[in-house]
């Protein structure tokens, strides 16, 4: 049972957005191959490799070798970055540095971490002095080197590039499941064939046009003029919920600009909502026609088909 202060919905809707993210997360481990790559490191005979002016550090490459750990397992050597194919990322992670910190100093990795060759030795040499740099530093710092503290160190960037992803993928995810029910919506009343595929825009008739886009996310055309406009912001953390009705806002305004007789409509998780948020909502009137919580309008119901009567389908 829930502590008594925390509504059935409130744990219910925490415990649909936690089962999302460990899903989402265990996917990515498995998209970046983190493991396999790992093990193709591993196999690597690094002792007949030449380890010189790689920017390694004597005291961490000394406490690396009198553990009895690889040098290829800590250290990024050039010729590893060129033959294991996304093992730019394995030590980026190991050196516990973001792809976004990587472009700041004009080192874009992204792509060699998704399978793409590096070019030549140089680049190779550039990442792996780099990153070498940071990991020998993060070496010297501890007072005991644990091989397994590597999976750590690797984990803990991993688990960071995987909630930026989360954070850019979760409002889409919703989204999606938006769509997924005003397309069943759609089959059901024959307006579209039974065997569904991707769609961007349907034709409603009588000159009315169903759009899937961005700002609004959805809308309802007649004759290219907009009559409902749909935001969908599917974040759950009441922490960033004022920067998500601001932008739905904005994108709203912007549809009342072209028509000041649209019907605009908002869709946020009820749980997401503080005191200031409603306030702002409340301020906003004229902004947002119609509000509705996001469950609603993905369960069957009355809120469900009050959707349906807004949107016109």
């Amino acid at each position: 049972m829930p502590p008594k202060h925390l509504s059935p919905d409130y744990v219910a809707a925490w415990t649909l957005d936690q089962l999302a993210k460990s899903a989402f997360f265990h996917r990515k481990l498995h998209e970046w191959k983190l493991l396999d790559i790992a093990v193709q490191i591993e196999q690597v005979q690094g002792e007949d490799l030449n380890w010189d002016e790689l920017n390694i550090s004597d005291r961490a490459w000394n406490r690396i070798i009198h553990r009895g750990i690889k040098p290829v397992v800590v250290f990024a050597h050039p010729l590893v970055l060129k033959t294991v194919h996304g093992s730019v990322g394995y030590y980026r992670m190991l050196a516990m540095v973001s792809q976004k910190s990587m472009k700041r100093i004009g080192i874009n990795t992204e792509s060699y971490e998704t399978g793409r060759p590096l070019p030549d030795e140089e680049k190779c040499t550039l990442i792996g002095r780099h990153l070498n740099r940071i990991i020998s530093a993060l070496v010297e710092a501890d007072e005991r080197i644990d091989a397994r503290e590597f999976d750590l160190w690797r984990g803990m960037a991993a688990g960071s590039q995987a909630q930026g992803s989360w954070q850019n993928d979760k409002g889409a995810l919703v989204e999606a499941l938006v769509h997924k029910v005003i397309l069943q919506r759609l089959q059901d009343r024959r307006l579209i064939p039974s065997e569904v595929g991707s769609y961007s825009r349907i034709d409603l008739g009588a000159g009315r046009t169903l759009v899937f886009s961005d700002e609004p996310d959805i809308a309802v055309y007649l004759n290219h003029l907009p009559q409902v406009a749909v935001e969908v912001k599917g974040g759950i953390d009441p922490a960033g919920v004022l920067e998500r009705i601001g932008a739905a806002l904005k994108s709203l305004q912007r549809v009342r600009q072209e028509n000041p007789n649209a019907i605009t409509v908002l869709i946020l998780q009820d749980v997401s909502m503080t005191e200031r948020a409603k306030q702002d909502l409340n301020i906003s009137t004229k902004t947002v026609t119609y509000l509705f919580n996001t469950q609603a309008v993905l369960d069957k119901g009355a809120k469900q088909e009050e959707f349906f009567r807004v949107l016109g389908v």
